[in-house]
């Protein structure tokens, strides 16, 4: 008994699609030697949401009424001819209207053209508005062109585009079939959007600013940088990995209140959480503090969560996030101790014993690091997960804290804050070192960090010691991750859901 040969649908799939392909290249040509492909004078009135809109309570008999002619164009995401009448899934960057196409309303020969016509293709019609008998608001197209033809197929459109990886890698196709991930990005836009408005209100009138992407020295975090030359200058350059210390220059300069919302890169790993390439906002406040900065902070989610969900209860990954309450704020040290129970208020600054509690916990560390790197280790692997709701943690070791000011009752900490939704690090701030000795210390601590083989510690740079010492008045400043409160507003699992093209590795 012969076995039968297994079948290679994937194969068979790509020579399928390449059989289409083909097929749409040959009627493209047809088009081309009539001198009639891509044509680029047909103008739309209107969009889909604006009529749905419009005559969402109109009637058959009131449509009947309306003495308009509406023009739109988009993508022909479905086609059903019947005989001499046909109904089209028409989608343009608003929605979806139907056109219905019927042969007697069209110059003759035009519906036969038409039915060669292909899903994918974008479209233009004209017609009067009016409602089905199944009461389908449609337009009864009088007008028809073919604007651009497309060579390749959509996914089956039973299922769509499922597949993850296909979906980042081309963002065309899934915007073109997952109505989701448009709004996705159309929340994006109305949380940036807000955030402008927010922070340019009367009252805070804080000023829109641009830094430089580029940079002599990379600065502003601790975080391992991407290398570039700049051949004109012949200079090692480095894309920033932060705007902070251009923003601080600006409060010495005067500029009392700045915000950039900016692209920042950073050499580091890929995950659901992390990308090269990110946005913040991050802006500086003189005459203010870290205590400042958390009740802008948590005034701005409270109205973000109202103005773009319409509540201030959020779901996110099947967790209730309550931005209307007050946001908890808690130590560092509290926050280890509340999780960590069996540590006593001595343990948090014993070296011997913070290294056994690593240890146990099989906590990664390394023989530079000093009891406030091993506190912040601990925190990390026992507490981040835990915080659900919008909670403050406060009172950050001066080791892991280069750039902000010394708490006046405790110099191990610093005045500095970062906060938790979910489980994530949302934001960072601080009450601004502007002590230019203190900070060319700590600058001079990070370099010996750096020869020591921290490719993430910061260089040292002259030029903002000579800016402090012109004097920065007392200023708060702080980092907000945008595609990260993205994330929380849209209840999305992975940062890439966020980025209209995330990071990916080549295709083989």
């Amino acid at each position: 008994m012969s076995k039968q040969k297994p079948q290679n649908n994937s194969v068979d799939s790509a020579a399928d699609e390449n059989r289409l392909i083909a097929e749409r290249r040959e009627k493209l040509h047809a088009l081309k030697a009539e001198t009639i492909a891509y044509p680029n004078d047909f103008r739309p009135n209107t969009t889909a949401a604006v009529l749905h809109q419009r005559f969402a309570d109109d009637d058959i008999e009131a449509l009947a009424e309306v003495d308009e002619i509406f023009a739109l164009a988009g993508r022909m995401l479905a086609k059903r001819v019947m005989g001499k009448i046909a109904f089209v899934k028409v989608q343009d960057g608003s929605g979806t209207m139907q056109f219905v196409v019927q042969r007697d309303n069209l110059p003759e020969g035009l519906y036969q053209q038409f039915k060669q016509w292909d899903i994918g293709d974008i479209i233009g019609g004209s017609g009067a508005i009016f409602r089905t008998q199944k009461g389908e608001l449609s337009v009864k197209v009088s007008e028809l062109r073919l604007l651009t033809k497309s060579l390749r197929p959509l996914p089956e459109k039973f299922h769509g585009l499922t597949d993850m990886e296909t979906r980042y890698r081309q963002r065309y196709v899934d915007l073109i079939m997952n109505e989701a991930s448009k709004e996705v990005f159309r929340t994006r836009s109305k949380i940036i959007r807000f955030i402008r408005d927010f922070m340019e209100a009367p009252g805070r009138e804080f000023l829109e600013v641009e830094t430089p992407m580029m940079h002599p020295i990379p600065g502003g975090a601790t975080a391992r940088p991407f290398i570039t030359h700049h051949n004109a200058l012949d200079l090692a350059m480095y894309l920033r990995v932060a705007p902070e210390l251009y923003l601080k220059r600006l409060t010495v300069g005067g500029l009392d209140r700045v915000y950039e919302i900016n692209r920042n890169f950073r050499n580091e790993g890929v995950s659901t959480r992390h990308n090269p390439e990110f946005t913040m906002l991050e802006f500086y406040w003189a005459y203010a503090n870290y205590n400042d900065l958390m009740d802008l902070t948590e005034t701005m989610l409270r109205d973000l969560a109202e103005t773009v969900c319409g509540t201030t209860t959020v779901e996110f990954e099947g967790q209730e996030i309550d931005y209307g309450s007050p946001f908890e704020r808690i130590s560092v040290e509290d926050a280890v101790r509340k999780f960590n129970p069996e540590l006593a208020d001595a343990d948090l600054w014993d070296m011997e014993t913070l290294r056994q509690a690593c240890a146990e916990r099989e906590i990664h560390m390394e023989d530079s690091w000093g009891e406030g790197k091993l506190l912040i280790q601990l925190f990390d692997a026992t507490v981040e997960a835990n915080l659900t709701n919008p909670t403050f943690i406060t009172a950050y070791p001066t080791e892991v804290s280069p750039l902000s000011r010394r708490n006046d009752a405790n110099p191990l900490v610093t005045d500095r804050f970062e906060l938790f939704i979910a489980g994530r690090e949302i934001a960072n701030g601080f009450s601004e070192l502007n002590d230019p000795e203190d900070q060319a210390a700590r600058f001079q601590e990070q370099v010996s960090q750096k020869d020591a083989g921290d490719l993430e510690a910061m260089h040292y740079d002259a030029d903002y010691i000579r800016a402090l010492e012109y004097g920065m008045p007392p200023t708060a400043g702080e980092g907000i991750g945008i595609d990260r409160l993205v994330m929380l507003f849209t209840d999305s699992a992975s940062i890439r859901d966020v980025l209209l093209f995330p990071h990916m590795r080549p295709e083989v």
